[in-house]
């Protein structure tokens, strides 16, 4: 018989199926769903036993908006072909309609167990033990190969101060993984227990990367969940990712999204300790260089050369002054000084001499002024046997003024003695 290439194999393959199972309908729990930028969806149908592939193109998914709705878990009738990729040889179920019929199996079961449990007082917040803020020993059940003991590690160590780390191997995935969990709890809880105080475990993580609700079953065991929530020592639940939920994650004391997020939890007492004793030494170190600076300041004061410096700078302060007290040296400036007196004294004498002038001077001009004043008061002419006439309180003092005035008006006639009242008449 001639030898086939692999892609007559694949070939003869596809065109087998896809001619035997041109059109299905399968009903199974949806997992593993997830879409693309353009708009595909891609998911995978399982039973108990089995995983088929699967994919809802963007067209067809158009048609079924309800995709949009359906979660991992639920399970589905989906109508479809069967399709062999030749690059990679596998097959997928290309389905052109998806229908919910309701919950699927396990979903199913995780809830029964939940509200179960929750009523026997496993989930109950005032049972659960306290996370310490730094715990000094920690211990991790966790696959050994897998990645999520290495992105624990990873940055526990960048975080922490010191790294006192228990890892206690455990499968966390297949049929006998819940057995092995329990197993490894069960180890640790017994380490703790014969351990001297200074040994013990201040908390214990359950760890394993994301996956599907089939790929996480072995953390909804209902025996785990009564170990877990005996367990004397703290118990961190770190199962998957953010969306991911597990029984573990409920009956634990505490629950983290990931592995990650654990680390950083266990760890963030430190970080605080480290960045506090890091402002404690900028400030130790900021008041030293202070202090420091501020002595060696006193210390060039007092300095022997600076000392003399400042005793000779006061000495000649001093002379100085001694200097400028001497009488010898000071001869010329005081007899200025004299000079000074003497020749305000005279200028004082000239001055109070030429105000008596003045006023002399000042008194008598008044006194010429007030002579001819007098001589020119109309009451003194009156004594000479003059009058004159007035005119409402006016003097008229020639006739046009007088002409101006009408027949009859009244005028006052004043003389030396007394007055008079007269009327103008044509």
């Amino acid at each position: 018989m001639d030898a086939l290439t692999v892609s007559q194999v694949i070939n003869r393959i596809k065109n087998l199926i896809e001619s035997q199972l041109d059109y299905v309908t399968v009903v199974g729990e949806l997992i593993n769903l997830s879409s693309s930028g353009a708009g595909h969806w891609y998911f995978s149908l399982t039973d108990s036993n089995t995983i088929l592939a699967a994919a809802l193109f963007r067209m067809d998914a158009h048609r079924n908006p309800l995709i949009k709705k359906i979660k991992s878990g639920d399970k589905v009738v989906c109508h479809g072909k069967i399709n062999v990729y030749p690059k990679k040889g596998t097959f997928q179920l290309i389905v052109n309609s998806i229908n919910p019929i309701g919950k699927g199996e396990l979903k199913e079961k995780f809830e029964l167990l939940k509200t179960k449990l929750a009523r026997e007082g496993l989930f109950d917040l005032e049972k659960k033990k306290k996370i310490p803020k730094f715990p000094k020993k920690i211990g991790i059940i966790t696959s050994i190969d897998g990645a999520a003991i290495q992105d624990f590690l990873k940055i526990y160590k960048r975080r922490s101060l010191w790294n006192n780390i228990i890892v206690c191997p455990a499968l966390v995935q297949g049929e006998q993984s819940s057995a092995s969990l329990r197993k490894a709890l069960e180890k640790m809880i017994r380490y703790d227990l014969q351990s001297s105080p200074e040994q013990k475990l201040d908390a214990l993580i359950l760890s394993r990367g994301g996956g599907s609700l089939e790929d996480l079953w072995s953390f909804n065991d209902e025996g785990l969940a009564w170990d877990i929530f005996n367990c004397p020592i703290p118990v961190i639940s770190a199962v998957g990712h953010e969306v991911d939920f597990t029984i573990s994650d409920y009956v634990s004391d505490f629950r983290c999204e990931t592995p990650s997020a654990a680390a950083e939890l266990l760890s963030e007492g430190q970080v605080q300790l480290r960045r506090q004793l890091l402002n404690y030494k900028k400030g130790l170190i900021s008041s030293t260089e202070k202090k420091i600076g501020y002595f060696q300041r006193r210390t060039e004061l007092h300095a022997p050369n600076v000392i003399m410096r400042e005793i000779w700078k006061l000495f000649n302060i001093y002379q100085r002054k001694l200097q400028r007290f001497e009488i010898k040296n000071r001869l010329f400036e005081l007899v200025k000084i004299h000079e000074k007196s003497q020749r305000l004294d005279d200028l004082s004498d000239t001055m109070f001499h030429d105000i008596d002038s003045l006023m002399l001077k000042i008194q008598n001009n008044l006194e010429t002024k007030f002579e001819m004043l007098r001589l020119l008061d109309p009451d003194n002419i009156l004594g000479r046997g003059y009058s004159y006439l007035k005119h409402q309180r006016k003097v008229v003092s020639n006739y046009e003024r007088f002409d101006k005035i009408n027949e009859g008006e009244e005028l006052e006639i004043v003389f030396q003695d007394g007055k008079g009242k007269v009327q103008k008449i044509q």
